[in-house]
């Protein structure tokens, strides 16, 4: 239960820092600030966010890792699958950049349900949080294509704007489902 809801509390500092760097990035577009601005705004919001949640309470960290652990006892094909999983949707972005905030939902949609399925299936753990990410994440696809190439087609930076917020979005709803959710023992 505590691991549940650490990883919820981490799952809506997720949500927290995409927010503030999504907005942190429409402002220094909309200022035309230098390029290397965009990576002080994520690199910092994700530090402090992190630093800030970690620093009050440091068997956080050693509870994460546990619950981590379970993935290495997976058969090496099911690791190659999750990982590819996560990390396929990303390595794409370098040949489709056109297509990258859809990417983005993608492997955040596609990892976190994966993750899911072989925590249940593999390691007996029923953490409905990750397939709750992931499932609005790629239910989230649609949407935000709709928004990218209808309602915001003069206006691509709110359109990648709310994209972003779209995966916050995702992250809170986990995060809150893990903290206040009753789980039977």
């Amino acid at each position: 239960h505590e691991i549940r809801r650490i990883f919820g509390f981490l799952f809506i500092c997720v949500a927290i820092a995409v927010t503030i760097a999504s907005v942190a990035s429409e402002i220094i577009f909309l200022n035309n600030l230098p390029s290397f601005a965009y990576g002080i705004a994520w690199f910092g919001t994700f530090g402090i966010v992190f630093g800030l949640y970690f620093l009050s309470f440091k068997k956080k960290i050693a509870l994460i890792r546990t619950r981590m652990k379970n993935s290495l006892t997976w058969p090496t094909y099911i690791k190659i699958i999750n990982g590819s999983c996560w990390a396929l949707p990303f390595a794409l972005i370098g040949v489709f950049p056109q297509y990258f905030q859809y990417l983005i939902l993608l492997g955040i949609g596609l990892g976190n349900f994966s993750t899911y399925i072989f925590m249940k299936n593999l390691s007996s753990q029923n953490n409905k949080e990750q397939a709750l990410v992931g499932i609005i994440a790629l239910f989230a696809i649609p949407i935000a294509i709709e928004i990218d190439t209808s309602l915001f087609v003069s206006h691509q930076d709110i359109a990648i704007l709310l994209s972003r917020i779209l995966i916050a979005i995702a992250y809170a709803i986990g995060g809150t489902y893990a903290i206040f959710a009753k789980i039977k023992s």
